[in-house]
């Protein structure tokens, strides 16, 4: 026999058939910002459905109307179940779900740059391949700059962005297809399709009228909630800004004033506190009044406004937004005797609240709170060695981001912990791209990441090979860009036991100020070799002392310049070895002082030329030995003064020549001779003596006088 379900009041429509499987029960709850749960209990004369067959289907439960119109409940198979027999028939069972649960089948780990909640939503929903959903949003949101869903199901990860923003949502049905509609403010609602004003009736037997739709029970209830929500947050870039953001929200009512204060905030505008403050705020107090009503009305659905009408208490009767429903249909049995049906059954309860309040889930979906740090590697712009801004800040590619490109879209712009940190002082080592860093999260919050290590791996080695080299320690940079192992800046400390050193090594240039004294110590020997020149400017006093011997060698030339005075002081000897010549030129006067001998050799020829006048002063003896010849040039006169001797010796022949005169003087005795060829010899006695012959020739006459003149 064949069972139809076609002239009952509520239908299950499924690919298989509008009489392959029947309904009998229909359970159902919807409440705002949640995902509704629907059940058909279902009959058919086929034992051996393939659960397959129906697992994931979109289906439709059809309610009759008492306008004559139909509602729909549209929805997924999210679970088929082949229960047993009631009645004549076979037992199966249908879970219902809308399409974001599918997103709860998801989980990824990803990071969302410079999008808006609504944004980020589109694009989870577009991408998971569904594109029933309307945006009936009133508010403007803030562009989230850094946003990361991590090991969460995309139905998880939206649902926390929501609740922290403040957006819930609700399915519309109709034949084939349900809408989800995101929300925010009263304006995204509209009221009951049909008549929105409900009318209040108690059930029969209290005075109310069977078979009319009305709200026949209704429950009124407050509640105490907190009546201020404060936090506040820190903004790196606006240190000193202060970012207490506060909330009030007044009731009429006894110890209705507590605040709840919360860090962090997560915001860095305090227009962005404010907002955030509100609506947690509005989350505190969404359900301060609340009110629950049953009815047997068939087109009451939530996320819509209806007004409560002939209530008796007159406060009651005013607009209201329906948060949640739920609906149980129940028919008689399926049986192989008869095809009527009289005992068809509807409920439904529901939860409302005032429409001039404002509606808010609560955070219930937790955010994943990462305790201790994760390994990262830093990147960049191709071509680039390295990417940072004025804070030092670098981006980083998470090892379990697989959409990120590494590069420098990866991530947002990441702190990095310094050694010393302070107004324009500190310490500043700014990571590279390709280095692996270790990065924690402020508060174990995954949007506000920061760097706090560096390590090596595989690839990033360290810089002196290990063990080998495990007594050093130190810095070596690499010079940028395309620099290689050779190119670097270097301070290197050697720590073994008999070989300690310090290892300083400048790629190209050393400086090195010291505002006030240095004193340096070495306690053996120091080196110094400079490839090519040494400038050194004292601009006072230089002392240099060397306790035992010191040796300079110049392979070029020296130039000495000192422009006061210079003197030197030599204990024991002095050497001086000019390799060709030497020039001395003294501007004004010179003054030698040799306490014993002066050995003076010329090897060839020396000239010597005074501008003015010589003085010569000898304390015992004076010797000149000439080897071959000696001339001595006087342009105007010469005198010489000797104190006791004169001994003149000359090995062949004696010359003395005078342009005018010679004149020989001793005491009395004078000897004249003139350039005329006059001779006179003049003197007390006058002796000639001659061991030889004496010869008197004159040419003109001879006279000789005296007293006497003897002959013998």
């Amino acid at each position: 026999m064949s069972f139809k379900q076609a002239n009952r009041s509520f239908r299950f429509n499924s690919p298989l058939g509008k009489e392959k499987l029947l309904l009998y029960q229909f359970s159902a709850q919807e409440r705002l910002g949640r995902l509704f749960e629907y059940r058909a209990e279902l009959l058919s004369e086929d034992d051996a459905i393939p659960l397959d067959a129906l697992l994931g289907q979109r289906i439709d439960v059809e309610l009759d109307l008492s306008d004559g119109g139909l509602r729909y409940f549209n929805a997924f198979v999210s679970q088929f179940t082949q229960i047993g027999i009631v009645g004549d028939l076979f037992h199966y069972q249908a879970l219902l779900s809308p399409w974001p649960w599918f997103l709860n089948l998801t989980k990824d780990c990803r990071i969302y740059q410079k999008l808006t909640t609504p944004k980020i939503l589109q694009e989870i929903f577009n991408e998971n391949g569904f594109n029933d959903y309307e945006l009936h949003l009133t508010h403007n949101y803030r562009t989230r700059e850094y946003t990361v869903q991590f090991n969460e199901t995309d139905f998880d990860f939206i649902s926390r962005l929501m609740e922290e923003e403040g957006i819930y949502y609700y399915f519309s049905h109709t034949a084939g297809k349900h809408t989800l509609v995101l929300c925010d403010n009263y304006a995204s609602h509209s009221p009951l399709n049909g008549n929105s004003a409900l009318p209040f009736q108690p059930r029969p037997g209290i005075g109310g009228e069977r078979g009319k739709e009305v709200v026949h029970s209704w429950r009124i209830s407050k509640t105490v909630k907190s009546g201020c929500y404060a936090h506040t947050d820190y903004d790196f870039e606006k240190p000193r800004a202060e970012l207490l953001a506060s909330t009030p929200m007044a009731r009429n009512h006894s110890h209705a004033n507590y605040e709840v204060f919360d860090y962090p905030g997560c915001y860095e505008q305090v227009g962005e506190g404010e907002n955030a403050a509100r609506r947690r705020i509005e989350e505190s107090q969404a359900k301060h009044e609340q009110l629950r009503g049953e009815c047997d009305i068939r087109h009451l659905t939530y996320g819509e406004l209806f007004t409560l009408k002939d209530h008796p208490r007159s406060d009651q009767n005013r607009e209201y937004l329906i948060t949640e429903a739920s609906y149980a249909l129940q028919a008689d049995q399926y049986r192989a005797d008869t095809q009527t049906h009289e005992s068809e059954g509807y409920q439904c309860e529901f939860a409302c609240i005032p429409s001039n309040e404002v509606f808010r889930n609560r955070r219930v979906t937790p955010k994943p709170k990462v305790e201790g740090p994760q390994s990262a590697v830093v990147v960049g712009p191709a071509g680039e060695e390295i990417y940072t801004d004025q804070y030092g800040r670098v981006k980083v590619q998470f090892h379990w981001d697989r959409y990120g490109k590494s590069d420098e879209n990866s991530s947002c712009w990441v702190r990095v912990a310094q050694a010393w940190a302070g107004k324009n002082w500190g310490g500043i080592q700014i990571p590279r791209i390709g280095q692996e860093v270790l990065v924690e999260f402020l508060d174990g919050d995954l949007d506000r990441p920061i760097i706090t290590g560096r390590v090596y791996n595989a690839e990033q080695m360290p810089p002196w090979g290990l063990p080998a080299n495990q007594t050093q320690s130190g810095i070596l940079s690499r010079s940028t860009k395309e620099g290689t192992a050779a190119n670097a800046n270097a301070i290197r400390f050697e720590d073994k036991k008999g070989e300690e050193q310090l290892w300083l090594h400048a790629e190209k240039d050393q400086l090195t100020e010291v505002e006030h004294d240095e004193d340096k110590w070495v306690g053996n020997d120091r080196r110094k070799t400079i490839d090519h020149d040494e400038t050194s400017h004292i601009k006072h006093d230089r002392t240099e002392t060397v306790d035992n011997n010191e040796t300079i060698t110049i392979h070029n030339n020296r130039a000495e310049r000192v422009d006061h005075n210079e003197t030197i002081s030599i204990g024991l000897n002095r050497n001086e070895q000019v390799g060709i010549n030497e020039a001395v030129s003294i501007g004004s006067n010179r003054s030698v002082n040799i306490g014993g001998n002066k050995s003076e050799t010329i090897t060839m020829a020396k000239a010597e030329t005074i501008g003015l006048a010589k003085a010569l002063s000898i304390g015992l003896g004076y010797q000149v030995t000439v080897g071959a010849a000696m001339n001595t040039t006087v342009a105007l006169v010469q005198a010489s003064e000797i104190g006791i001797d004169k001994v003149t010796k000359v090995g062949k022949k004696y010359t003395l020549t005078a342009g005018d005169e010679i004149e020989l003087r001793t005491g009395k005795s004078v000897l004249i001779m003139k350039s005329d060829g006059t001779i006179l010899l003049k003197g007390v006695d006058i002796d000639v003596i001659a061991d030889g012959e004496t010869n008197v020739k004159a040419q003109k006459d001879i006279v000789m006088k005296g007293k006497n003149i003897l002959e013998n």
